[in-house]
């Protein structure tokens, strides 16, 4: 074996790098007690006031208003952690320089996305777990009991999660400066939270422009995914469709997965505009 040859063995796949990075990422994040605190407990704190606003009971069912709020709001959740937190903190390290620093070491491009990617998914699974909590313990929210439909829910947030992560990832593009990220990032999430019926319930009293609009983005999906799976399907009436269209959900996150993985091979940029 030559001496290239050897070199090349002992060199640590994208994989393995990618997973030291998400170390990284993962203890970088945790140091910054305010960002873990706010990130953790904006969506909580939503659900629980809105929870506590709305009231009574749908006809047709004994679901309360809480009750489907509380799988939307996890959808909102996984969306803040993942496009929000990805393209905030991306912007960051291209406008400090930490890009630039990366791209001068021996380690490929897709370790530095996936660290991060598997950062947000970290941050996302406990974002979930504390919403689930909040929904079971204060709105009595049922957890189910059919295997099938906690596989529904892990595949619904595998998919969308990667999503929105890949799509955030692409939009941390349009940031000049860290500091315009925050602006950047939260102005198309809320947008897409009214129109994805996650802070309007319930969806089937949007107006139709809107909910057609919310059905081209993945917010609107993860929620509806995330509904069938804590509610019964004597909810369905409230919905704008006569079933939770599984089939359609996969589809449509899986291309926007597919999609989201295209922009950000097309439109990203490791230098920020002002040429840092």
């Amino acid at each position: 074996m030559t001496v290239a040859e050897r070199s090349a063995f002992r060199r640590p796949s994208a994989a393995r790098l990618g997973l030291y990075r998400a170390g990284v990422e993962l203890k970088s994040f945790f140091r910054e007690r305010d960002a873990v605190v706010f990130t953790f407990a904006m969506p909580a704190v939503i659900l629980a006031l809105l929870g506590s606003i709305f009231d009574g009971v749908y006809p047709g069912s004994d679901v309360t208003s809480a009750q489907y709020l509380a799988p939307s709001m996890i959808a909102a959740g996984v969306a803040s952690a993942t496009f929000i937190n990805l393209g905030t903190g991306i912007a960051s390290d291209r406008d400090d320089g930490t890009l630039r620093r990366l791209r001068g070491v021996p380690m490929p491009p897709s370790a530095y996305f996936l660290g991060k990617i598997l950062m947000a998914l970290v941050v996302t699974v406990g974002e979930t777990v504390l919403l689930l909590g909040v929904g079971v313990l204060a709105f009595d929210l049922r957890l189910p009991t059919d295997p099938a439909r906690w596989l529904t829910l892990g595949w619904v947030f595998l998919l969308g999660a990667t999503a929105c992560a890949l799509v955030g990832i692409a939009a941390s593009s349009l940031a000049r400066s860290a500091r315009s990220a925050g602006a950047v990032m939260n102005l198309p999430y809320l947008v897409l939270a009214f129109i994805s019926g996650v802070f309007y319930t319930p969806v089937g009293q949007l107006p139709e422009p809107l909910v057609t609009v919310g059905s081209l983005f993945p917010l609107k999906w993860m929620a509806q995914g995330f509904r069938s799976v804590f509610l019964p399907d004597s909810i369905l009436p409230q919905e704008v469709v006569p079933s939770w269209e599984h089939g359609r959900t996969s589809l449509v996150l899986a291309a926007w997965c597919i999609g989201g993985m295209l922009l950000c091979l097309t439109t990203f940029r490791w230098q920020g505009r002002r040429g840092r």
